[in-house]
């Protein structure tokens, strides 16, 4: 592979992270980018000079990358898909306060029975806060990663706010007119008016009546007079809208830990498991003589091999039981659609081939090409191995872990049935019987151990009575240990904690 001596423009890594957020709100793919055109336009029709307008573009392709900070939460209260709920409630929630109810009821239940339904709405209109902070934990989730991609402090700020209305009853902050960043205000406008387009709607209506109220006069009025709203935006127009010069990501690895987190946020289940996956196939790779750069390069499609996973929704990943046929061919999705979303972009396109292959098997029964042994790569090989070894030896909600000796049994019966490569196998064992033997790290932000229990248990999704009953103490103690975790990390909600927990490997 030629990817470890290729240069990564920073506008193609945030355009393919824009697909990901369209799979993880329930848009169809290219809804940023076309969001990004329309607000790049805008900008520059207010004369905002270049680096404005490069915040105002890096905005509206990202403003959901905290979309899946409560994934689960949403699933649970919607009736397992969560990308349906915010697919349906997406057009109402920037609307009148009776709009957004109307909605929620529309789309909370949405194809179960009518007794279903009813139990799910009062639950929702009876508790409608999620554990994990909900738009607060978006907004805090998406400026965590943002941060952590280098990106300027404008952008940061204005994801912070990505959810604040002109007329001051947004979200987090309340923030009132000028006081919301303009790349806020901006990318407010352009994703609704993208939104309705695709819809059919009349968008000049919609936005005209909004206007004032959650949205910037001015914006409403420079949007409706270029009329360019669901226009199907083009790959290379998105990147040719960027003001010169031509911004880079100056480390790529980390980068791609950032997508690896924002991926395995989506499920209390999966999280730190796709950098669980990086080490053991970087290992093994290193044992079976891979040169470096191609380890580097598998470590790397390891770390963005499940990107597909939040285009699926979290009533499947987080079901306890046996997965109905149905629920199994959108599981069969996943690669595939890491592969589509890598695809767009020509650098990340290289390590896609990989990356997707995840869940192939030898014998041709894997998914989602069937390739068999001669059409696998060493290093595809290696990666399917790691990714059942880092999945057994962790809790999933139908089981529980398994430990790294009865994964190895597990692997090897895999290897004997020509299902998985043995040399792979091999390797992989061979790495996590040595990542079973790490010293215990020192703790990071002056956490003490009990707060690194609590704070790994608030990862997982528990409850501060399951944790309590878990450590042997009161929820209340529980409580005191969770403010203390906050302001020691700098976090407010438990999805920004579960982000740090996964950052510092907490969860290994």
């Amino acid at each position: 592979m030629a990817f470890a001596e290729a240069k990564l423009p920073l506008t193609e890594l945030l355009g393919s992270l824009s697909l990901a957020t369209d799979l993880g709100t329930g848009q169809p793919q290219g809804h940023g980018l076309s969001t990004s055109l329309l607000a790049v336009d805008v900008a520059r029709e207010l004369g905002c000079d270049d680096a404005r307008v490069r915040h105002v573009q890096q905005v509206s392709l990202i403003r959901f990358l905290g979309c899946t900070s409560d994934s689960s939460d949403t699933a649970r209260m919607s009736g397992g898909d969560d990308l349906s709920f915010m697919k349906g409630f997406s057009p109402a929630h920037m609307g009148a306060k009776g709009e957004a109810m109307r909605a929620m009821i529309r789309s909370v239940g949405s194809g179960k029975s009518a007794p279903r339904r009813a139990r799910l709405i009062g639950a929702a209109l009876t508790h409608p806060a999620s554990d994990a902070g909900g738009l607060a934990a978006h907004c805090e989730v998406g400026a965590m990663l943002a941060r952590r991609l280098g990106l300027d402090a404008e952008v940061i700020v204005a994801l912070e706010h990505a959810y604040e209305r002109w007329d001051g009853t947004g979200d987090p902050a309340h923030l009132e007119g000028e006081e919301i960043p303009l790349e806020t205000r901006i990318a407010v406008v352009a994703r609704d008016a993208d939104l309705f387009a695709r819809r059919g709607d009349n968008v000049v209506e919609v936005l005209r009546a909004r206007r004032g109220k959650a949205y910037d006069p001015q914006i409403v009025d420079i949007v409706t007079k270029l009329n360019k709203s669901g226009e199907e935006a083009v790959w290379d127009e998105v990147l040719a809208a960027e003001p010169a010069p031509r911004a880079m990501v100056q480390d790529v690895d980390h980068s791609l830990a950032v997508i690896a987190d924002y991926v395995d946020l989506k499920s209390p289940w999966i999280r730190g498991h796709s950098r669980t996956v990086a080490d053991l196939a970087q290992k093994a790779g290193g044992l079976l003589g891979l040169t470096d750069d191609q380890v580097s390069d598998l470590g790397r499609a390891a770390l963005v091999h499940d990107l597909g996973r939040v285009g699926v929704e979290n009533g499947i990943w987080d079901k306890p039981g046996p997965l109905a046929t149905p629920e199994w061919e959108k599981v069969r999705l996943h690669p595939y659609l890491t592969e589509r979303v890598l695809s767009r972009c020509t650098t990340l396109a290289e390590l896609g081939e990989i990356a997707s292959s995840h869940h192939e098997r030898s014998d041709g029964s894997g998914y989602h090409r069937r390739m068999t042994a001669e059409h696998l790569s060493k290093a595809g090989r290696v990666l399917a191995a790691a990714d059942v070894m880092a999945a057994l030896t962790a809790d999933r909600p139908y089981r529980a872990r398994f430990d790294t000796s009865e994964a190895a049994r597990t692997l090897e019966g895999e290897a004997g049935s020509g299902r998985l490569d043995r040399e792979a196998v091999a390797a992989v064992v061979s790495a996590a019987e040595g990542r079973s033997r790490l010293e215990k790290a020192v703790n990071p932000g002056g956490l003490t151990d009990r707060e690194v229990e609590v704070l790994r248990l608030i990862a997982r999704g528990k409850t501060n009575r399951v944790i309590g009953e878990e450590l042997y103490i009161s929820p209340k103690t529980v409580g005191r240990h969770v403010e203390n975790i906050y302001v020691k990390i700098g976090v407010s909600t438990r999805a920004g904690a579960a982000l740090y927990a996964m950052q510092q490997r907490l969860l290994e």
